[in-house]
């Protein structure tokens, strides 16, 4: 991923990439995820400067690990911060 993923349609830019701890903040998912005590699952923090269509997904699957679960935590200056689904809060820009 650091270096960009073919993807067959296009070549992804560099992403920056690094392996995290699950979020403790992080909402339920509904439905759940299916658990599988075979299959590892591991969190990234992943940042990209181009978002195409699907192209994180597309690129965790091209490598062998599918996106379970995708949470976009920022765009570009913007920040989730401690923002809950259905929350907002007002940008003055």
């Amino acid at each position: 991923m650091r270096r960009g993923v073919d993807l067959g349609d296009f070549v992804t830019r560099p992403a920056q990439a690094r392996l995290i701890d699950a979020p403790a903040s992080l909402w339920p998912r509904n439905p759940p995820i299916r658990f599988r005590a075979a299959i590892p699952t591991t969190w990234i923090e992943l940042v990209i400067k181009e978002g195409k269509n699907r192209q994180v997904r597309r690129m965790t699957a091209k490598i062998g690990f599918p996106t379970l679960r995708l949470v976009r935590a920022a765009v570009g200056e913007w920040k989730l911060g401690a923002l809950q689904p259905g929350e907002w809060k007002e940008i003055h820009v």
